[in-house]
Order: structure tokens, then sequence, then C-alpha cells
């Protein structure tokens, strides 16, 4: 059995998860710091605008950053 082709599928794979893991990390401490920078009406709406979330994925990640935890918002 020639495995070549699917070692190099999983290793594409395994790369394309942790490059999905750093953008959602960065996401995250993006949108918490755009919550956080000069709050004003409006600012949650434009997140879940750009983030496509929800307005209760913002709160918990906003609860969860105060609390000092993750969220898999």
């Amino acid at each position: 059995m020639d495995t070549a082709k699917l070692e190099l599928a999983a290793q594409r794979y395994r790369e394309a998860e942790a490059a999905l893991d750093a953008a959602r990390a960065d996401l995250r401490a993006e949108a918490v710091a755009a919550m956080r920078q000069d709050p004003k009406r409006g600012d949650q709406a434009e997140v879940v605008r750009i983030t496509g979330w929800t307005r209760e994925q913002i709160r918990l990640l906003m609860k969860a950053a105060e609390q000092g935890t993750s969220t898999t918002a």
C-alpha cells in the first residue's frame, strides 16, 4: 500500500487545523479588544456583523475574557 498521498493529506489537514485555531484565537482577542476600546452604543452590533457571531456569543466571550477563561465563540 502506498500511503505517501495519505500522509501528505493528513499533514496538510493538521496544518490547516492549527492555522484555523490560531486565526480563531486572534479573532476572539481582536473582538474583545474592540469591545473594550472606547465602549459606545452599537459596538456589540458591529462586532456581531463583522464576526458573524450572535450577541449571546459575544456576551459569553466578554464574560470569559473578564474571568480570564477561554470560550468557543
